[in-house]
């Protein structure tokens, strides 16, 4: 558990620093009270249980692989946006759009002809699959998403080459998958909110400057520079155990950053410093680094 006397100096500077830096400092404080609590609990999930949509042959070195693209609607669906936009976007940076998904564990099956191969189950938001049925576009970047997030998690090298199955929508069974039930902080805002209209970037988003320090060592925290802002409105931030991945709707900025520590990402919380123009971050860290 953190030592919340490690922040009393800060609160007492608070006092002569303005509300909206106290109120910040009252968020440090109580992440700090709610450490042991945090982590000696499991992180909340949801069981759900993929509906079948198409499944996808290919093959890696240790033979053939199946990807069964399935859907739920307790995945949540990735920004809305029209093919233009989306298209606009990943020309400007490949990361700016992300597709939530849940990538199941690996199991064994057998292919028509009888032979072993491999199965994997990936889940998206249901609506979004209905949507991606009508256009190739969004089917193929489905795909080419699953495919990598498949290789990252398993450690993979997929055959670049794929074919749709016609006859049939999945391989052997889908089982249940396990997604968490908070998908992402709430980001609270200090000081009343005023949001300007600002023009759409030319260039495409800015990357914005991270400072990261540990308060105590179990607690995490973040500065993220965003002078362009005015306050939270259509700020988004995902935290998973070791990532931050941080945009905003009108695209002036984008994070998405590696850190090398476990984050409790259920209990993390966010906060809009308005005179600062800073997000700030509170992290409860998992395990104590060594």
């Amino acid at each position: 558990m953190a030592d919340s006397k490690l922040l009393v100096p800060e609160l007492n500077e608070a006092e002569t620093m303005g509300a909206e830096t106290a109120r910040f400092e009252e968020l440090l404080l109580q992440a700090s009270k709610e450490l042991q609590q945090a982590q000696t609990s499991r992180p909340e999930s949801t069981q759900i249980q993929p509906q079948p949509g198409f499944c996808i042959k290919t093959n890696s070195s240790q033979g053939k692989v199946f990807i069964n693209i399935c859907h739920s609607p307790s995945i949540p669906p990735p920004v809305d946006v029209t093919e233009d936009e989306l298209l606009q976007m990943l020309e400007e940076d490949q990361a700016a759009f992300r597709i939530p998904m849940s990538l199941g564990e690996p199991h064994a099956e057998l292919d028509a002809k009888g032979q072993g191969c491999t199965a994997y189950d990936v889940a998206v938001n249901s609506d979004f699959y209905r949507r991606m049925q009508n256009s190739d576009f969004l089917r193929e970047l489905v795909i080419t998403v699953a495919r990598e997030g498949l290789e990252d998690k398993y450690s993979l090298q997929l055959n670049p080459e794929w074919r749709i199955l016609k006859n049939r929508s999945f391989l052997g069974s889908i089982s249940q998958q396990n997604i968490r039930s908070k998908q992402r902080p709430q980001i609270q805002e200090l000081g009343n909110l005023y949001t300007a209209d600002s023009p759409r970037p030319e260039e495409g988003p800015e990357k914005p400057h991270l400072n990261l320090w540990l308060e105590a060592p179990d607690l995490l925290l973040a500065e993220i520079d965003l002078p362009k802002l005015d306050g939270a409105l259509g700020l988004s931030l995902e935290i998973g155990e070791n990532h931050l991945v941080m945009g905003d709707h009108q695209q002036l900025y984008h994070l998405d950053t590696y850190i090398p520590l476990r984050i409790n990402s259920e209990e993390s919380k966010a906060a809009f410093h308005r005179k600062r123009r800073q997000l700030m971050v509170v992290m409860p860290l998992l395990l104590v680094p060594s």
